[in-house]
């Protein structure tokens, strides 16, 4: 399973799980919350009730007093209101009245009159000093048929003479209660789709700065050398440590390679030069001197071009600043190099070939032109005497093609390496590799890639950019 899709399943499932249970805890403590508000205010509407019968209970009046004149009243007014957007077209109280022995005498409903109610929770209760309620539902299995009870007591000159209850069904507040738990399963729905959001946006940017380091160690591990990504954050901080190690893995790696590489090919030349010193010191023919003397002069040629082929390579190694591109055409940029073959009247011929016309390159142009003279000199000292060299130009690419040997299969890959090279056509010299090291890497600074193809006969290096 990728990254994204685990930081994402892991986002989600830990979202999911608090939702869940946060939606619970509230659509549990809904009904119960809405109960408990609803049975405060009937505790009050009974007490208030149970002053206003007191006086009608303790003349035998409750039946025809003034109270429940007033009860019945209440039961028949008409109402029609907006609650919060809830329409309420009904008076829902029902009033019963008990004496002080738990007989019904008197019902706003006119149902219980006449009843012993004195086992009944609410009554038995209040009779006994203590608060009274009960819920008691009409049709068992269904919570909604529920009607809340809520009783206080009736008293006169100190003594309990009777009780009142005020019952309600909890249908009437059902709709209240429904569109409160709407409200929060939409309110939570509508948070995990914003958590979720959030999740997929954060595991995308993740993933998004992952995927630049990942790109920038891949580009270190071939060889080049990559801007450090711009990442806010500990992950950019992370590009910064990573790019410091592999600054000072380089320098370290990168001197020891070249004290080790440099040293084996200053050995043969030395040795020579050494060599033909010493028999220089003895009595020789003139011949020999000569002899020995060009030795020493050849060979201190070669010293001098891999010195300065190193300085080239290892600036071009070390270099962090941007390539100053331009916009050039392979018509004009060639011209001085068949120029340049044409003047030194070299064993070679120089042929150029620019498809289409007005193709063209975007490189900086000092860069281009030293690949190119690398390329050049390596077809030179490979191809045979009198044969052609061929430099192929088109839109941002271009190939020399020469008609030498070519090299085994073996070390095509191999070629543009430091100091990797194959045995000239003589049988007797060798190069130093650098010259296609240095190509390669201007490559890199490029954004490029440097392709050799073996192509019986000759060897063809493609440029592309």
């Amino acid at each position: 399973m990728r990254l994204g899709i685990r930081l994402l399943f892991g986002f989600f499932l830990v979202t999911g799980l608090a939702a869940f249970f946060t939606l619970r805890v509230f659509m549990v403590e809904v009904r119960p919350s809405v109960r408990e508000v609803m049975e405060d205010m009937m505790v009050d509407t009974a007490n208030i009730l149970a002053e206003l019968a007191s006086d009608d209970l303790s003349t035998d009046k409750i039946e025809s007093g003034r109270f429940a004149t007033h009860v019945r009243s209440y039961a028949q007014r008409p109402i029609d209101v907006q609650i919060w957007g809830m329409a309420k077209q009904s008076l829902d109280f029902r009033v019963y009245v008990t004496d002080a022995t738990g007989k019904v005498v008197f019902d706003s409903e006119n149902q219980a009159t006449g009843q012993d109610y004195s086992r009944w929770r609410d009554v038995a209760r209040t009779l006994r000093g203590e608060y009274g309620a009960r819920a008691t539902r009409e049709v068992q299995q269904d919570d909604r048929t529920s009607v809340m009870y809520v009783a206080a007591p009736v008293t006169h000159e100190g003594k309990t003479i009777g009780v009142l209850t005020v019952a309600k069904p909890m249908s009437t507040i059902q709709a209240f209660i429904d569109r409160a738990e709407r409200k929060i399963l939409l309110s939570g729905l509508l948070l995990l789709a914003l958590s979720l959001a959030i999740g997929v946006a954060v595991t995308l940017w993740v993933v998004w700065s992952i995927r630049k380091l990942r790109h920038y160690a891949n580009a270190v591990g071939q060889g080049a050398k990559p801007a450090v990504p711009q990442i806010p954050g500990e992950l950019g901080e992370l590009a910064m440590a990573v790019d410091a190690m592999r600054l000072k893995l380089e320098g370290h790696e990168y001197i020891e390679g070249y004290v080790r590489a440099l040293t084996h090919e200053l050995k043969s030349p030395l040795a020579a030069i050494r060599s033909a010193g010493e028999l220089l010191q003895d009595e020789l023919p003139e011949q020999a001197r000569r002899d020995f003397a060009g030795q020493v002069l050849d060979q201190s040629g070669r010293l001098q071009a891999l010195v300065d082929r190193m300085l080239e390579l290892t600036k071009l190694e070390q270099r962090h600043a941007q390539v100053e591109r331009e916009r050039l055409l392979w018509s004009d940029f060639l011209k001085p190099f068949v120029v340049a073959a044409q003047s030194t009247r070299l064993r070679h011929t120089l042929e150029v070939v620019v498809t289409p016309e007005d193709a063209g390159v975007h490189a900086e142009p000092g860069l281009l032109a030293l690949a190119l003279s690398n390329l050049l000199e390596n077809a030179y000292s490979f191809a045979p005497e009198r044969s052609t060299i061929t430099v192929e130009a088109g839109r941002n690419k271009v190939a020399v093609q020469d008609h030498g040997p070519g090299v085994a299969d073996y070390a095509l890959p191999r070629l543009g390496e430091r100091f990797f090279s194959t045995v000239r056509p003589d049988g007797h010299s060798k190069g130093s590799g650098l010259g296609l090291a240095i190509v390669r890497q201007i490559m890199l600074l490029h954004g490029g890639s440097m392709v050799v193809l073996n192509t019986q006969p000759g060897l063809r290096v493609e440029l592309h950019f």
